[in-house]
């Protein structure tokens, strides 16, 4: 557990945190998964008070806290709409951090280890999980329900609603290339980035090439996320001083194309309140840190050159919106080569479902989101939604193939490198 909390009104404990809460319900409307069952255990403010109780010792059987915890989508709309801006998802990963009393789940452990380990191990077996989803093996583990039998029903589901999988990461293509040397700007590979949407990265660093110069592209650790959420925290600090390390020495921005992994980026002071000069590199080093649509000034690029035809929307990343505040620089580089083409959801950027290993969990309420979230898309009659973070793109292309095939969906970066020079 962290035990500590930055928070809006400053350093707190995780139970000055939760007592911040009013009981006011005015997240409540914010909240996605309220707002799809009326139940109060799933709203922002039950969700703080199970925290607190956990916190307190009074829950007689704290596993029945494991539903109300594992639904919450840590999207924090709730913190966003909240007068005390109180950091419900923060707690609710505490909370789900005293359930399992240090023991993740087996999958999200070995994860965890691996990647602080033996980051080539991991990168191998991702490499082979892929082939086995493009020669069908997997589809078939699903189908048959191993995987179930083998207590991965989540992952059973994953695989089942996952799209096709790259031939190849995009470290492995960035190795073939000509190493970049340029000092404009720093690319992080995101995960998600890497091993299911190689060709994001391409984009990204394609156009990061054409409006800001030459930069770097350097082969560094997971950023943490991943364990943060599921695994362990102590590995996720391990995986963020290997992260701080790695872009030392450089004042050029650090640039991810995935919000959630951006977002975790940026809160890396918290992992070290307790540890003075770590705390004081991380805060160093998350002042270069930016989310893609933060590094473009629609100045730098082509204006209304977009081939495609037909009208565009946006669909804002829970991370990117309410983690980082990010609304209005997206929709300037959208507008700019869109023109009069562009739509606005009208879902106030609600969260699509995704969520990271939520589609997967709540598999059932994920869909309920889901649809709504395409019902809005459909709703603006567009043929091209844009995204940010590489959850989301798996969410969506599954949606729109089953709901919306007319529309498709695209990071920003791959719609931004349409309009550029081949």
């Amino acid at each position: 557990m962290l035990e500590r909390l930055l928070t809006e009104l400053g350093e707190r404990s995780d139970y000055d945190a939760a007592s911040q809460c009013s009981r006011c319900g005015y997240c409540e409307q914010a909240c996605p998964t309220y707002v799809a069952t009326g139940r109060e255990a799933m709203s922002p403010r039950g969700r703080n008070q199970i925290v607190r109780s956990l916190l307190e010792g009074k829950l007689s059987d704290p596993s029945s806290a494991e539903e109300a915890l594992s639904s919450c989508l840590l999207c924090s709309a709730c913190t966003t709409v909240c007068p005390a801006s109180v950091p419900t998802a923060d707690l609710v990963l505490e909370g789900r951090r005293m359930l399992r009393e240090g023991k993740p789940h087996w999958i999200a452990a070995l994860a965890s280890r691996l990647l602080v380990e033996n980051p080539a191990l991991f990168e191998a077996l991702i490499r082979w999980g892929n082939r086995f989803k493009r020669w069908g093996l997997a589809g078939l583990a699903a189908r048959f329900k191993i995987l179930r039998v083998l207590g991965l029903p989540a992952m059973e589901t994953a695989i089942l609603h996952m799209g096709e999988t790259p031939s190849q990461t995009l470290r492995e293509i960035l190795r073939e290339q000509p190493e970049r040397k340029g000092g404009a700007w720093a690319y992080f590979t995101t995960c998600g980035t890497n091993f299911l949407f190689p060709q994001v990265g391409k984009s990204t660093l394609h156009v990061l090439e054409s409006s800001l110069g030459e930069g770097t592209a350097p082969e560094h650790p997971c950023c943490g996320l991943l364990s943060f959420n599921y695994g362990s925290v102590e590995d996720a600090r391990t995986l963020a001083r290997r992260t701080i390390e790695k872009f030392e020495g450089s004042d050029c921005p650090v640039v991810g194309d995935c919000s959630s992994c951006v977002a975790f980026l940026k809160s890396y002071p918290q992992l070290f309140l307790s540890e003075g000069e770590w705390k004081k590199r991380a805060e160093a080093f998350v002042t270069r840190v930016r989310d893609f649509s933060e590094c473009l000034d629609p100045k730098d690029l082509p204006t209304g050159t977009v081939s495609e035809t037909g009208t565009v929307t946006l669909h804002d990343a829970c991370r990117a919106r309410n983690g980082q505040g990010i609304i209005d620089e997206p929709r300037a580089v959208m507008r700019s080569l869109g023109g009069d083409r562009c739509r606005e959801l009208g879902d106030g950027g609600e969260c699509c479902g995704g969520a990271g290993a939520f589609s997967a969990m709540h598999p059932e309420l994920s869909d309920v989101l889901l649809r709504k979230k395409i019902g809005a898309i459909a709703d603006t009659q567009a043929s091209m939604v844009l995204a940010t973070s590489t959850s989301c793109l798996l969410q969506l292309v599954r949606g729109l193939k089953v709901y919306y095939p007319e529309c498709r969906v695209l990071h920003l970066s791959q719609w931004i490198e349409n309009s550029l020079p081949k």
